[in-house]
């Protein structure tokens, strides 16, 4: 039977919903490993939730006969090396690649109405195919792949299996075309390898931009050979002090090919005119009085500004944005804006009329924090809307109004889905000034009704988040980002009509083994039944 998640009753999905919960509970009470390893998952446990499945028909088991099959195009075969070299720890298989033969597992471009991203699995007797009109297409649908075997196969070392999945159809393509995480390494500075380990993450769940904040009073994370200064004298500290650190433009080449790998574009921030004192303290010269102050390590917000006034600032965000642009083959520069308190309105005004077109001159759209709707936005330009629920009447409207003149929507808003802010009182790690924001709450709102006023189609998606001021390890980020990266995903990727916090709760549960196979450690909140370890 056909299953249209666009067109599912909700009381279906709730019976859908308990159904699942009964299952998980026998999964968890003394059933014999074996016996849950032999049931395939269900096409539409996965998350984020599919636009389309079709349950039914003869499961396909890999074995140790399965190839992966691809055409003759590098971009196929590398996404199909990729499968593979995820597959064969823990199954023991050598899945060899193959552009010919019948059977396994096939990845495929071909015609049809999948647009940039999306794509079709189909699972039968014979094998399993995945066809996409891109390469991107192709990359998401091996991630639900991936989350219709096993949570085992995520282990580096051999695993009993089976290794089975279930059979039907899957069509599915993004509900949003920008779907983000930011994370910030300015307050705490994170290595390569670390912000590698967070794309991975992000992958899994058709994550398809990284938001780097490069910039702010307590760190300049990026090389610039024009100011040498800001990255080895304003990036070398952090939160509380210690070492800091910052990207080589080798590192940061690095970063955008790995994430470029997983089919993630990589938007570099440079927070402007305020959050700004690594820079100040690094030359005098941007400073109004000509007067350099300390390097700073506490995380107060708001009392740092360039001199608006002065030509030698628009020399540098000239020169930043010219090296920094050169570096991102993405379409994006965020350019901050937030925060500027120690700049009044009319400077504000002037410097971002000043800024905005210099990124455009160096072929890049800008992206601001949502107070550049106070200024002027130049056409194409993006606005990142990080107010709350409670956050005045005004502001939305200046947001929404900017939004009906054309300027695209980006909804992070930090009562929602900041990743840095704590689950409940209790938690160690995170801020609470925007709240306490459990799992339901941050799932629970839908990003095309959400900022009253903004047409729907000025919402170009949802991104999540991540500050630093209390995580300095790659544990911290991990804890605090699941499981809420999960539903801000599924917010940005599924169908409106999917959205379903009974039914979500259920899917997300069966995430907990994935990320113990992969260790990650997560916050197992009471709001969500999650199986035994």
């Amino acid at each position: 039977m056909r299953r249209n998640h666009s067109t599912t009753p909700r009381t279906t999905r709730i019976l859908g919903a308990l159904l699942l919960v009964a299952a998980v509970g026998v999964f968890t009470s003394g059933a014999a490993p074996a016996a849950r390893a032999a049931e395939p998952t269900p096409l539409d446990r996965v998350v984020p939730a599919p636009a389309s499945v079709d349950q039914g028909g003869t499961a396909y088991r890999i074995t140790r006969a399965t190839s992966v099959r691809v055409d003759g195009s590098a971009e196929v075969r590398r996404i199909g090396a990729y499968l593979a070299g995820l597959l064969r720890p823990a199954t023991g298989y050598p899945l060899p690649l193959t552009d010919h033969g019948t059977g396994g597992i096939r990845l495929r471009l071909g015609q049809g109405d999948f647009g940039a991203e999306g794509y079709r699995l189909h699972s039968g007797a014979g094998g399993v195919t995945i066809t996409a009109g891109a390469p991107a297409g192709l990359f998401h649908g091996v991630q639900t792949l991936r989350q219709l075997l096993p949570a085992a196969v995520e282990r580096k070392t051999v695993q009993p299996g089976p290794w089975w999945i279930a059979g039907g159809t899957i069509e599915d393509s993004p509900r949003y075309a920008y779907r983000g995480a930011m994370l910030d390494v300015s307050r705490h500075f994170f290595s390569v390898a670390q912000v590698e380990r967070y794309i991975d993450q992000l992958a899994l769940y058709k994550i398809n931009e990284l938001h780097l904040h490069l910039s702010d009073d307590q760190g300049w994370r990026i090389a610039i050979d024009s100011w040498p200064r800001l990255a080895t004298y304003g990036g070398s500290t952090q939160v509380g002090g210690g070492t800091g650190g910052y990207y080589s433009k080798a590192d940061y080449r690095e970063i955008v090919r790995y994430a470029a790998s997983r089919h993630l574009e990589v938007v570099p921030e440079i927070d402007m005119p305020g959050h700004t004192n690594a820079a100040l303290a690094s030359y005098a010269e941007l400073n109004c009085d000509g007067v350099a102050p300390p390097l700073y390590t506490g995380t107060k917000v708001g009392f740092s500004s360039l001199c608006v006034a002065k030509g030698v600032t628009y020399d540098f965000v000239d020169d930043v944005i010219r090296e920094l642009a050169a570096l991102t083959p993405g379409r994006y520069l965020h350019i901050g804006g937030d925060e500027a308190h120690s700049t009044s309105h009319a400077d504000y005004v002037a410097f971002m009329d000043r800024v905005q077109p210099i990124v455009a001159k160096y072929g890049k759209t800008v992206i601001g924090w949502h107070q550049l709707t106070g200024a002027h936005p130049v056409q194409g330009a993006l606005a990142q809307y990080w107010g709350l629920d409670r956050t005045s009447a005004a502001e939305k409207a200046q947001v929404a109004t900017a939004a009906q003149h054309g300027t695209g929507l980006i909804l992070s808003p930090a009562d929602r889905i900041y990743l840095d802010m704590k689950y409940t009182k209790d938690t160690e790690l995170g801020l609470e000034w925007a709240g306490l924001v459990e799992v339901k709450r941050s799932y629970d709102w839908d990003p095309g009704a959400y900022l009253a006023g903004a047409p729907a189609s000025a919402i170009r998606g949802v991104e999540a988040p991540m500050w630093s001021e209390t995580l300095k390890k790659p544990a911290d980020i991990e804890y605090m980002a699941f499981p809420r990266l999960a539903g801000a995903a599924e917010l940005g990727w599924s169908p409106a009509a999917t959205h379903d916090w009974d039914a979500y709760r259920v899917r997300l549960a069966a995430q907990g083994p994935r990320w113990d196979a992969l260790g990650i450690p997560y916050y197992r909140s009471p709001q969500v039944s999650w199986p035994e370890s």
